[in-house]
């Protein structure tokens, strides 16, 4: 099926990235009876992904990670470097580290398996699509012990305020900033700026990094 370049009114509009044609007419088939969900393009790999995104702006991208030419990895480097807007929800069979750890480092705003129920994979589209992170159980584990490995980054849980560990603990429980501002009573701005000074104190990187430098030292909600 062709690209569909329009925009459906209140619709999230999700670009496929993946080198096998029947998944990806596995995944159009079920999205497109999404009411709030419109296909937009396809694409085979990691190159072709990125120049349709650039095209066609989706909202949310569904890449595979192991593809023939560019990866998936590659290409959520080269759409972070572009300033991309859309998030990146990784479908994959792959769940070792060597392919967990580079994906969300480059940008992913989650990670799923590509045998996750589909009614369970519109909700995390939504979920992406409205700012939160998004790791199955044995991705996070998958992270937690490359931390382990490399030892866990993050600064001391004290040079944080009561107010920025408030944050922290629901960044920790996948929540956006929208999501915080209303659970606080606080401004979308004065998040931002709680979530961007808990990055520098902590010297993490993203969102992803606080979540789990949250669970490790037990800041959660």
């Amino acid at each position: 099926m062709a690209d569909t370049p329009g925009r459906g009114p209140g619709r999230i509009r999700v670009l496929l990235v993946d080198d096998h044609q029947v998944v990806r007419r596995g995944l159009r088939t079920f999205l497109e009876v999404q009411e709030d969900i419109e296909v937009v393009g396809e694409a085979a790999d990691g190159a072709e992904g990125t120049d349709r995104a650039e095209e066609l702006r989706p909202d949310v991208i569904l890449m595979d990670v192991t593809m023939p030419g560019t990866d998936g990895i590659e290409a959520l480097r080269r759409l972070r470097d572009l300033g991309n807007p859309a998030r990146v929800l990784v479908v994959t069979s792959f769940t070792e580290q060597r392919t967990v750890v580079p994906a969300l480092r480059a940008g992913a705003a989650g990670y799923l398996y590509k045998d996750i129920d589909p009614d369970a994979l519109a909700g995390a589209i939504r979920s992406v699509h409205a700012g939160h992170v998004l790791l199955q159980p044995e991705v996070a584990e998958a992270l937690l012990a490359a931390q382990d490995d490399q030892g866990a980054p993050g600064g001391r849980p004290g040079a944080l305020t009561d107010r920025e560990r408030e944050v922290l603990g629901l960044i920790a429980d996948g929540r956006s900033n929208r999501e915080i501002a209303r659970a606080l009573v606080l401004s979308e701005k004065t998040v931002k700026t709680h979530v961007s000074n808990i990055l520098m104190k902590l010297d993490l990187s993203d969102r992803t990094q606080a979540a789990l430098w949250a669970v490790r030292h037990g800041i959660t909600r």
